[in-house]
């Protein structure tokens, strides 16, 4: 069995939050979370990942912060899953994912599911990256700086 690289110790902030949400099921399930879903049965029946994946990956989630475990809001015995703020921080990045995929991987007018705005129900405006001053940036507009050690 190959061992798996960990990043949790990388001085790169990509590296450490990929190592942090761990895989694509992971993604899918704070993105089920966002939508929503709080209980083990919810996200298997909305994923229809393996059981024994589903449950390891939300144990990953609770350890790493980015999910709780709590006791379920009906009063039952069962456990919830909810977005801790480290989890909810994630609304931006999965956003961005489903912006870039509407905008890359479907044909104009092929069905797909739209996030809106609750209150107005208008679809979101394109994420931007912009400078402190407000202009837009792209790729081309930035570079990595390594912060030094205090």
């Amino acid at each position: 069995m190959v061992t798996r690289t960990r990043f949790d110790d990388s001085d790169c902030p990509v590296a450490r939050s990929v190592d942090a949400i761990g895989d694509w099921w992971s993604l899918l399930i704070v993105r089920d979370a966002f939508d929503g879903s709080r209980r083990f049965g919810e996200f298997q029946r909305s994923l229809g990942v393996a059981k024994n994946i589903l449950a390891a990956r939300l144990r990953t989630l609770v350890a790493g912060g980015v999910l709780d475990s709590v006791p379920a809001s009906d009063g039952s015995a069962y456990r919830e899953y909810v977005l801790t703020p480290k989890g909810k921080a994630l609304f931006p990045v999965i956003v961005a994912l489903r912006q870039w995929g509407e905008q890359n991987f479907f044909a104009p007018g092929e069905p797909h599911s739209e996030l809106v705005d609750r209150g107005e129900g208008r679809p979101l405006r394109a994420l931007e990256v912009r400078a402190q001053d407000g202009r837009p940036l792209d790729p081309d507009d930035t570079v990595v700086h390594k912060v030094p050690a205090e």
